[in-house]
């Protein structure tokens, strides 16, 4: 574990904004961050290549979804993901828990694991903590995350207590199963909407987190103020020597907002799931650049903008290959997007560092249209 430590280098005095400094194996991770997801070993449409232009400093990908293809075991044999994919930065996988209960219709839940059906074939498995494991550790991430039961927005109580009981005993059991020092294992808060449930599974994280935790059950159907509600109530009950990652939110305002509430680490699918719908980010809110009203429109995506895509090509040309269904117009819509919110963490962190985050927040928040949000 002496390959990983955390360096707080500032906290703003106003909000609970941090900067600092994670260190990991395959090199250091400036804080806060924008981290892009790679499901499948690979962010949608483009090569690492495009990812180390844009500063991508770690990135995701899915244990669930790599245990179903091209299987743990093959990712091993090409010596873990670092090498399968061409990546040598940091790489973060989830235990795949969020998966095996959004996408699995068909789940049977016990306090030994999970039985579920595949939503590629319908094929029987059985994931319990220790197998969760056993595939992130042959999976080879710098960052692993425990096996825990999410609840959705609008559970109740008692099925909250219950999931946050099982994500315990589960993480306990992750912890006994763990044997690759050179990973960091992140446990898991939940307790969906109910404080005294998020209270209680802090106290019960903490003592199994040793240089991160994360924070997970939100963003999953809840109002935007309610998240930021809980994110306030945890804050000062979160270590404050460790990064703190909130899982599956990243649109901007989210971004700039979660910070500013003592998160260091924040990634989503957004940016490039948008980004092949026809739809960018801009200081402004989100832009459909598939709208008709963009068909003659030789500006960039955004004035103020200086990445790639910007500086090469036309709103009218991008919605010209989004409406043909070229995959070029997704590649470059990723890239605008991706470029969007790594440098809005960058902004952020500078703000932090130049005892100016609050004003930066608050002029962001000014102009940036919150109604075209999502999480």
């Amino acid at each position: 574990m002496n390959n990983f430590s955390f360096t707080l280098i500032k906290e703003c005095p106003h909000t609970g904004a941090r900067a600092g400094i994670l260190h990991t194996p395959h090199g250091d991770i400036e804080t806060p961050i924008f981290m892009p997801v790679g499901t499948q070993a690979t962010v949608k449409g483009l090569k690492v290549e495009d990812l180390k232009d844009l500063g991508a400093q770690i990135i995701l990908s899915n244990t669930y979804h790599l245990y179903l293809r091209p299987g743990e075991d093959i990712v091993a044999q090409a010596g873990g993901l670092h090498n399968f994919m061409n990546w040598e930065r940091p790489i973060l996988t989830d235990s795949g828990g969020f998966q095996v209960f959004s996408l699995s219709k068909l789940r049977k839940v016990s306090d030994e694991g999970v039985e579920f059906r595949s939503h590629l074939n319908g094929a029987k498995h059985f994931i319990t903590p220790e197998k969760a494991i056993e595939i992130e550790e042959k999976l080879g991430a710098d960052i692993i995350m425990a096996f825990d039961q999410c609840t959705e927005a609008g559970a109740s109580y008692a099925d909250a207590c219950e999931a946050m009981r099982k994500t315990k005993i589960w993480l306990e059991r992750c912890v006994k199963a763990k044997t690759r020092d050179d990973q960091m294992l992140f446990p898991i808060v939940q307790g969906n909407l109910f404080k005294d449930l998020r209270k209680k599974c802090v106290e019960d994280t903490v003592p199994y987190a040793k240089c991160g935790i994360a924070i997970g059950g939100l963003s999953v159907g809840e109002e935007k103020s309610v998240m930021y509600d809980i994110l306030d109530f945890l804050n000062p009950l979160l270590p404050k020597d460790q990064p703190r990652y909130l899982m599956g939110v990243g649109s901007p305002d989210c971004l700039v907002e979660g910070y500013g509430r003592g998160i260091d680490m924040m990634d989503c699918v957004l940016p490039t799931r948008i980004a092949r719908n026809g739809t960018a980010f801009t200081k402004k809110g989100k832009l459909v650049v598939k709208n008709a009203i963009y068909k003659a429109d030789f500006s960039p995506i955004d004035e103020t903008c200086d990445c790639y895509t910007c500086k090469h090509y036309t709103r009218a040309y991008i919605r010209h290959l989004i409406n043909a269904d070229e995959m070029l117009g997704a590649e470059l819509l990723s890239i605008h997007n991706l470029h969007f919110l790594l440098k809005l963490a960058h902004d952020c962190r500078e703000a932090i560092l130049g005892d100016y985050f609050p004003e930066f927040r608050k002029s962001f928040l000014a102009e940036y249209d919150i109604s075209k949000s999502t999480f």
